[in-house]
């Protein structure tokens, strides 16, 4: 699939954050409150072009998420970027709503697709699980759960989680669309306030991934369930009754990776390639 910019046109990229609780999530709804309708209704009115214009988004975050290194890029005519590219940032500030801002605004390399060129995924999960509850200044980011849970027995679960699966026990299907995803990184420490974060990194999350995977950690983490709980869950391949898919708003999209410039029109192709794990060696009778 050809992603050439067209003619007469130039490729620029967003980065933004957002707080995503008085938001239906990022797409477009028509009668829902969502970041891409209020960043393209934005862009639209500063820019005062005579159509809307169109956002591609590097992840796409449900109702309640929040965001924090969101990356999105527009396609927008020449001429209309020379005069107002160097503008742009001071009058989305002054258009935007109070909980969504764009941080940097600029032209995209060759190659440059803010969904299909990204190499990984960065969110942070958090956890209080003081006996007094969360911190009331941070209720908006913070789950709380009403037992304490153990950082290392959580962290040893996560282990098993790690590398090439399909992670069908942990999304919420999709028509059509592939559960296999390289889980990079999981893992699980206190900040300063005594809160559990959860930092997960991977090429790319289907539909409630990384919540699920919360919740099944958190079994174990509270002595509901062994260690290898979460292990087993993901070997069965089928959501399981146990597993909760825990609130949206203690999820924090933090930062979006992309390969050198060089390397962006190459991940670009690549990604849009539907993945099948390999199949296994056969067994000798």
């Amino acid at each position: 699939m050809s992603d050439e910019v067209a003619p007469g046109f130039v490729r620029v990229r967003l980065d933004l954050a957002y707080d995503g609780a008085e938001f239906s999530g990022w797409a477009k709804q028509r009668s829902r409150r969502t970041v891409q309708g209020e960043l393209e209704s934005a862009l639209q009115t500063v820019l005062r072009l005579p159509d809307p214009v169109e956002l591609t988004v590097a992840g796409r975050t449900d109702a309640g998420v929040h965001a924090r290194g969101q990356v999105a890029h527009v396609d927008l005519p020449q001429d209309v970027w020379a005069r107002e590219g160097d503008k742009l940032l001071r009058r989305l500030a002054g258009r935007l709503p109070w909980d969504v801002r764009v941080w940097r605004v600029g032209q995209a390399p060759a190659g440059f697709n803010a969904r299909f060129s990204a190499i990984w995924r960065r969110y942070a999960y958090r956890v209080g699980d003081h006996q007094g509850g969360v911190d009331p200044l941070l209720r908006g980011h913070v789950l709380w759960h009403d037992r304490p849970v153990d950082v290392d027995l959580m962290n040893a679960a996560a282990e098993r989680l790690l590398g090439e699966h399909d992670f069908a026990a942990y999304c919420k299907k999709r028509e059509g669309a592939t559960t296999i995803r390289t889980l990079l990184e999981l893992h699980w420490e206190r900040d300063p306030s005594g809160v559990a974060v959860a930092t997960v990194r991977a090429d790319a999350f289907c539909h409630n991934m990384v919540r699920a995977l919360v919740g099944a950690m958190l079994l174990v983490g509270d002595g509901h369930r062994p260690e290898g709980f979460p292990g087993e869950v993901l070997a069965g391949r089928v959501r399981h009754s146990a597993v909760n898919v825990v609130r949206p708003h203690g999820l924090t999209l933090e930062e979006v990776g992309y390969p050198a410039d060089d390397l962006l029109a190459a991940r670009n192709r690549e990604a849009r390639n539907l993945r099948t794990l390999p199949c296994a060696p056969p067994t000798t009778p």
